[in-house]
Order: C-alpha cells, then sequence, then structure tokens
C-alpha cells in the first residue's frame, strides 16, 4: 500500500547544528525508503529557503523551504490538497501544524522526534495536547525516552529509542594521520598532547562543560609540558568575554586555542589533531558530535548524566564521568593522556561506531516502523 509522508523541519540546511544534522539524516533516509517502496516523501522547513537545499541528502523536488514565512508554512500544509498518511515532526515546537493537520485529517498519523531540553521540562498546553495525538514520539536515547515520562507521563509504548545515525555524507579518515596544516594554524608542535572540545559556547547554555575542562587544563599543565586545548564553536559576545576572562584567571592563555566557528568539512580534521575528545555536558539530548569523533577514531570523555550514554553505548565506547566532579574529569582526561591512543585503537573506535551508528541500520528501523504503521 501507497503511503504519503511528510517531514517538517524548523531548520534543515540553513544552519549546522546536532538537530539540523539529525533532520538531514532523516530526510535522506526517509528519502531512500520511499523510493524503494514506491511512496511518497517531503520535506517542509519553515525557515530554510529553497535555495538552501543540499541536494545530497534530497531531490529538489521533495523539498520546499519556506523562507520563515510563517503563515505560508501553515496554510500550505494544513490545506493541502492530499493529506500525509504520516507526518514527522523534528521538533516540539512544530506541535501546532502537527494538530492543525490532524483535526483535519483525523487519519494522519503524527510522529514527533524528541531530542533533548526541549522536552525535558514544563510543555504549553497545545504541546502537551501534540504528545497525546502521537502515534509514536522517537526519543534520541533512553534517557530521553525516561525524561518523557518523568516530566509528561507519555505512554512508554508509543516512545521508541532510535538513536542518531552518522551523516552518510560526513568525510571519515582512511587513515589516521595529522593534517600538517591545522599543526600550523595553530601552532601545535606535536611535543604535548592535544584535546579538543567542539560544541556551540552560548551564554543562555552554561552546561556544556567547556569551563570545566579550562580548568583542569589548568592544572594538567604541569604533568603534560606542552598541552593545548582546542575549544571550538560559535560563541556569542557575553560568553566569549567570559571564556577568555576564564582562561587568563587561570592561566592557560598559552594552553587554550578558541577557534570559533569551524568548516564542517574541517570537522574530522581536527579530530585526527587531537588525542582525546572531551565534552561533560549535562544537558545532550544524544550528542551527535560525539559519534563524529569516534567514527574518526578519536576516544571520547562525556558527562554520565544525560542521553551522551548513548553515544558511547555506556561505556563500550568512551568514557562517561559525573560532570560535578572536577577531580573525575581531571584524572579521566590524564588517564587517556598516560596511554596515547595507538592507531590500532583508533581503527576499532571507528569500526565499532559505524557498526552501530551507520545510516543503514537507522533506514532498517524507519522501514519496520513505517510499515508497522
Amino acid at each position: 500500500m501507497s503511503k504519503k509522508i511528510t517531514l517538517f523541519s524548523l531548520q534543515t540546511f540553513s544552519t549546522t547544528g546536532g538537530i539540523q544534522k539529525m533532520t538531514r539524516t532523516l530526510a535522506h533516509s526517509l528519502n531512500n525508503i520511499c523510493l524503494k517502496n514506491n511512496w511518497e516523501f517531503k520535506l517542509a522547513s519553515l525557515y530554510d529557503a529553497d535555495s538552501d537545499i543540499m541536494p545530497q541528502y534530497l531531490p529538489h523536488k521533495n523539498f520546499k523551504g519556506f523562507n520563515n514565512h510563517r503563515i505560508a508554512f501553515m496554510l500550505s500544509n494544513i490545506f493541502a490538497a492530499k493529506k500525509p498518511d504520516i507526518i514527522i515532526l523534528s521538533h516540539i515546537n512544530l506541535a501546532l501544524v502537527g494538530l492543525l493537520i490532524k483535526l483535519i485529517s483525523p487519519k494522519t498519523k503524527i510522529w514527533l522526534i524528541a531530542h533533548g531540553i526541549e522536552v525535558w521540562r514544563p510543555l504549553s498546553f497545545h504541546k502537551r495536547l501534540l504528545l497525546k495525538r502521537c502515534s509514536k514520539i522517537i526519543c534520541v536515547s533512553s534517557f530521553t525516552k525516561a525524561q518523557m515520562y518523568s516530566w509528561h507521563k507519555t505512554d512508554q509504548d508509543k516512545c521508541i529509542v532510535l538513536n542518531n545515525a552518522l551523516d552518510p555524507f560526513m568525510t571519515l579518515p582512511a587513515n589516521f594521520v595529522k593534517p600538517a596544516y591545522l599543526s600550523d594554524r595553530y601552532g601545535l608542535t606535536g611535543a604535548g598532547p592535544v584535546i579538543f572540545t567542539l560544541t556551540r559556547l552560548a551564554s543562555t547554555e552554561l552546561y556544556k562543560g567547556h569551563d570545566r575542562v579550562i580548568k583542569a587544563i589548568a592544572k594538567l599543565k604541569p604533568r603534560f609540558p606542552g598541552i593545548k586545548y582546542i575549544l571550538a564553536g560559535k560563541y556569542d559576545e557575553k560568553e566569549g568575554i567570559r571564556v577568555k576572562q576564564l582562561i587568563a584567571d587561570v592561566g592557560v592563555t598559552r594552553q587554550v586555542i578558541l577557534t570559533g566557528f569551524i568548516k564542517e568539512e574541517e570537522l574530522p580534521d581536527h579530530f585526527l589533531t587531537a588525542d582525546v575528545f572531551v565534552l561533560p555536558s549535562k544537558k545532550e539530548g544524544f550528542g551527535i558530535v560525539f559519534i563524529e569523533a569516534l567514527a574518526c577514531g578519536l576516544p571520547v570523555i562525556c558527562g554520565n548524566a544525560d542521553g551522551s550514554i548513548d553515544a558511547i553505548r555506556n561505556g563500550e565506547l568512551g568514557t562517561a564521568i559525573n560532570t560535578d566532579d572536577d577531580n573525575a574529569l581531571e584524572d579521566c582526561i590524564a588517564r587517556h593522556l598516560t596511554l596515547p591512543v595507538t592507531l590500532a585503537k583508533r581503527k576499532l573506535l571507528k569500526d565499532k561506531c559505524l557498526q552501530y551508528f551507520n545510516e543503514q541500520t537507522y533506514i532498517n528501523t524507519l522501514q519496520k516502523m513505517l510499515t508497522n504503521d
């Protein structure tokens, strides 16, 4: 039986972040499934323009960007002549369009993607109503599924854990040679270890733990001469001032390299440059950056109180620490640096990550869910 499936997103192609990356992979996977089954698929994005599409993920004909024209977005999709059999909302902030489509077309089934902090909190009436109207809530981690019940008493039978997958178009290293151009750019001599963090540095999101890593570097530098900490990610003015002041206060101006935004195509090379990836965050819904690091053969240290646990397979692929224990963070980093990662370990991490978080496994799970709904 033919199906018509529509994926709704806030942003997919015009910005880069964890949710955007997840949505691009989801769109690519759904498009492949629909092509194979002769189903119809469309992606509608509120904030993207038509010109933002990355055609490797899906054809232009399957995408409509509304360039932040909210009324057109609502009317075009709510009153579409042919209603979808399944609509998938990539964010709970799309609840209203989902509810209105359900009102006009009661047979249409709603799936919601539940990521992290956007649902780990009290919700407005229409968002709570959406949770009741959904036939499936796809939780990106077991932690998020638990939070859905804790906060909203969501029916656990409709909550399905589907971990995020690696972007199928991410360039993964064939070997693990440190790129010379980044060593030149950052003044890395090879005499000391390199710690790497990539995250959004926002003054409104002070839970990522990068400030704790900066403090740990100050304590570690006597033991590891030449140690460098590459802290990457776009930062707002307020957070930039705070972080730079902290770097000066703890005396690590020569050790910490604050890069700002880095290009997506340079991300694998940054993973290759480092000896360990550290992000002791407290509120990761899943943490795509962890599996990206692992897929490049880079060991990972994360927090133990959020969805990061799923990304490291409960400790199989990485190390989780108590994010409130600064000594634990320092000791964990020191252990990794005392036993430098070998080429064999890098290859093993890459292979295991690809075994668990490849797109084909993701597609197979989605196919079963779509066939049975």
